[in-house]
């Protein structure tokens, strides 16, 4: 029977770069989609850039860009990124969306009219330096319940507790570092305490239902309580402006809080294929729909999900999800991911080195389970499983024996011998390998599928074509031979196609076939089948370029050689102001006035050709002709939105000749060096501020 499915990954957000830890939940749902989809099931996979809230605010802010045009930027990475690794989203859209605005209105419209929105005044943190209320994520403090320090205002990400950011111990802005002050604010809640939404989420998250993973489901009946005991509590759904977001409805200022449209995107990027596809929406999301909804998260956000959004979808009258797959956190040789080791490493980085993305798709698979255990990206036995599993065992089938069919046989098979034992091993296995593949089991289908691989190897290693081809009157049993193992390798493509498509599709046009189905895994070519020339489908994995991975990504903490520009990083203190730390040498007054900072203009900005970090800068320091200054801050801006602003220089550094041309000074910038807040942003001096002021 047809399935109608629909499947969503989680939301990024547009504020930095995929990387490699994320692709973990990327490429996990895509294989499992491409399985559906060969299948013959009727499966959308859909996909939106999560594009709200204040941390998107404050980046556009900063590069002096309207939010807008930030959160497009970013789609175009982000797409490109998804797409390099093959993750074959059906809609790839956008949370920012008339649709996703319309579904955000009904929900909250139909929750407020079930008695489950109430207005209350609440105390809440304000910033008093950057004068805004501040949201939960840009409040940081010690956790109430287990203490840990430079935790989040909505949830400890040690020990997955929720709270209220006024629960925090010594509270501090995120933003300035400033103490924050409460003051009253009018909020809007979804009562998710409501005795009915109690009353659904326990039966919906308990494991009897099977909604959830059993380790899914224990952790909810934790944060739920014992029957009798609710440990829910309201939620915030609204935020106070300043704020980047969807307008709540008859609340001028008041905006929905970034989580509360955030899932309901998934709602808005399908409607958006709906309209493109002619598809019913509807027919997906009644309470009484017969598709299935499968939502792949990371155990993170498995609170978000498993409560706030199926209580929110019960209650306004849609359907809640078939199942909720979470999945574990990726690690790098055995650690978490690392700036200063170079294994915080971004998509981008991994495709421009030259690394071939299903290498990747290959290693997550043999990893990847069910449960929601963390898996590792061990560099050395990446290597070490690609070449021996994808090139030493599964390709080296086709290219032992590929070139004898077209320079003896003329590009035609033989009869394949329906009955050897190890395409009989094939199709039996292919049943229990697609079980694994529902059950998301994928190491464990690879395991079997490399079994059989080395089965089929085995048998071609038996028959030695390159020794037959080399003996008179071996010409039936040569060519026999290399159609069984073409055959065999036909049927192990069906097998790995959906880890890899790409080399699928390579194959698929060597055998001049059809795109391959899962029923392909029961079919032998027939005798006489054309195949075209066989061309190398995959290269071993050289060594020396995760070196050069490795390496890549660590040149993203500090300036280049190349770079001619002062970088500065604030660390956010749980105290206004505190001094530097005792090992950092001071510098005296005279010392500092030694530097002689001045506003500058930037009159003109400029790619630097052959420069992979730079950008040319002409700036008005109120000086007869402006200074020529390279800074290397591309990888954060783009030349054109520079033009005009006005930022902070060193005017008076010793100019400095390089290949580029001469530098005249250099241009203040901040970074974290910990990667926290997502890259480089040039410093800009208050209204008013003239070029050629100098700063004191």
């Amino acid at each position: 029977m047809t399935r109608k499915i629909l499947v969503t990954s989680a939301l990024p957000y547009a504020n930095g770069a995929i990387h490699l830890g994320h692709l973990v939940e990327y490429i996990q749902t895509d294989i499992w989609v491409r399985f559906q989809k060969m299948r013959g099931h009727e499966c959308w996979y859909v996909c939106a850039d999560d594009t709200h809230g204040t941390p998107i605010m404050l980046r556009a802010e900063k590069e002096g860009i309207t939010p807008e045009a930030l959160i497009q930027r970013v789609h175009g990475e982000h797409f490109r990124d998804f797409s390099g690794f093959q993750v074959g989203f059906d809609n790839y859209y956008s949370t920012h969306s008339d649709e996703t605005r319309a579904c955000a209105n009904d929900i909250y419209g139909k929750l407020k009219a079930a008695g489950l929105i109430e207005t209350r005044t609440i105390e809440q943190f304000y910033d008093p330096v950057k004068q805004m209320f501040l949201p939960d994520r840009f409040i940081k403090g010690e956790c109430p319940k287990c203490h840990a320090k430079d935790q989040y205002g909505d949830n400890c990400e040690a020990c997955g507790a929720a709270y209220a950011p006024t629960d925090l111990i010594e509270p501090y802005s995120a933003v300035s570092g400033a103490k924050p002050e409460l003051r009253n604010s009018e909020h809007y809640f979804f009562k998710l305490s409501d005795p009915r939404c109690e009353s659904f989420l326990r039966k919906y998250t308990s494991r009897d239902n099977g909604v959830l993973q059993p380790e899914a489901a224990n952790k909810m009946q934790e944060w739920l309580g014992e029957p009798g005991e609710n440990k829910l509590t309201d939620w915030d759904i609204s935020r106070d402006a300043p704020y980047f977001g969807f307008e709540i409805p008859g609340a001028q200022g008041k905006y929905f809080y970034v989580w509360l449209d955030a899932p309901i995107g998934y709602m808005g990027s399908f409607r958006n294929l709906c309209g493109k596809k002619g598809l019913d929406f509807d027919e997906y999301f009644k309470p009484d729909s017969q598709a299935e909804l499968y939502h792949f998260i990371g155990k993170d956000i498995l609170y978000f999900h498993a409560l706030f959004w199926p209580a929110e979808l019960a209650h306004a009258g849609y359907r809640t999800p078939t199942k909720i797959f979470a999945h574990g956190f990726l690690t790098v040789d055995g650690a978490k991911m690392s700036k200063s080791r170079g294994t915080f490493i971004t998509a981008e980085s991994y495709l421009n080195t030259g690394l071939n993305p299903e290498w990747l798709r290959y290693y997550y698979a043999a990893k990847l389970s069910a449960t929601m255990e963390d898996i590792d990206l061990n560099l050395e036995d990446f290597v070490a499983r690609v070449n021996s599993d994808l090139v030493g065992k599964y390709v080296n089938i086709a290219s032992r024996s590929a070139g004898f069919i077209a320079k003896r046989f003329n590009g035609q098979l033989a009869p394949a011998q329906a009955d050897l034992p190890a395409i009989r091993a094939i199709q039996e296995a292919a049943e229990r390998i697609a079980e694994l593949y529902e059950a998301r089991e994928f190491g464990k289908a690879m395991r079997e599928v490399m079994l059989l691989t080395d089965a089929a190897n085995q048998y071609v290693d038996s028959v030695k074509p390159w020794e037959l081809a080399k003996q008179e009157g071996k010409e039936v049993e040569l060519h026999a031979a290399c159609t069984n193992a073409l055959n065999l390798f036909r049927l192990l493509t069906v097998l790995l196609k959906p880890i890899l498509p790409a080399v699928t599709a390579k194959v698929e046009k060597f055998f001049n076939i059809a795109p391959l189905g899962w029923a392909d895994a029961q079919t032998l070519l027939a005798a006489g089948h054309a195949i075209n020339p066989y061309e190398h489908l995959m290269t071993r994995i050289d060594p020396k370029l995760i070196e050069k991975l490795v390496d890549a990504n660590k040149e993203s903490l500090a300036p280049a050689p190349e770079q001619h520009s002062q970088q500065r990083h604030a660390e956010h203190q749980q105290k206004e102001v505190q001094a530097a730390a005792a090992e950092t040498a001071y510098c005296t007054i005279d010392d500092f006035g030694k530097v002689d900072l001045r506003i500058a203009k930037i009159v003109d900005a400029s790619h630097v050709e052959g420069a992979d970090k730079l950008i040319r800068l002409q700036l008005d320091i109120g000086e007869e002709k402006p200074r020529q200054v390279f800074a290397g801050i591309k990888s954060a801006y783009d030349p054109a939105t520079l033009v005009g602003r006005l930022t902070v220089m060193v005017a008076n550094l010793a100019p400095r000749k390089m290949k580029f041309g001469l530098s005249e000074g250099m241009v203040l910038a901040a970074s974290d060096p910990e990667g926290k807040t997502g890259g480089l942003y040039i410093l800009s001096p208050d209204a008013g501020a003239q070029p050629g002021m100098r700063v004191k």
